[in-house]
């Protein structure tokens, strides 16, 4: 087994892109990537070998992420700052009022998927990550992350059709 710190090292950028594709703010990623390397070094012991070293820290950091957004609906509040972060000021009003509503749109499209293919989407579209990097944190091979990603945008541009 390899040392935390040979672990952060090497892990540490996959794990922040993938939390980022989860959350989309820089500060609450760092938060989350700390606290999954914590809980990390407090499990190292737990770990099985039965996944990647990856797939394992990008586990961590989905509870972690998904443990945050129950306590926060629970408190029913959105942070100021990640409000104001997402204000475009260049953009008219309509603008933006398309642009939320076609993400919108898109984002219930996406949640019709099954587990794999919303959580490629999610890798693709909001983490901006590599094929490769998907196929590494999903524990599968490229060409499956590259089908993946093109059958869930197909059927995302059906179920748009199918709104109007």
């Amino acid at each position: 087994m390899q040392n935390i710190e040979e672990i952060y090292e090497k892990y540490a950028k996959i794990v922040y892109k993938y939390v980022f594709c989860l959350t989309g703010n820089k500060d609450v990623t760092e938060e989350i990537v700390q606290e999954t390397f914590l809980v990390a070094v407090e499990n190292i012991n737990k770990f099985r070998g039965d996944c990647k070293i990856s797939t394992w820290l990008c586990q961590i950091s989905k509870y972690i992420w998904y443990k945050r957004l129950k306590k926060q609906k629970r408190l029913n509040e959105v942070p100021l700052d990640e409000i104001k972060d997402n204000i475009e000021f260049e953009e008219s009003f309509e603008e933006k009022l398309y642009k939320r509503e076609m993400k919108l749109k898109i984002l219930k499209q996406v949640q019709k998927l099954d587990k794999e293919t919303k959580d490629v989407m999610y890798l693709r579209l909001l983490g901006n990550l590599k094929f490769k990097e998907i196929a590494q944190i999903m524990g599968k091979s490229v060409d499956w992350a590259k089908v993946t990603f093109f059958r869930g945008k197909k059927k995302i541009k059906e179920g748009l059709k199918d709104e109007k």
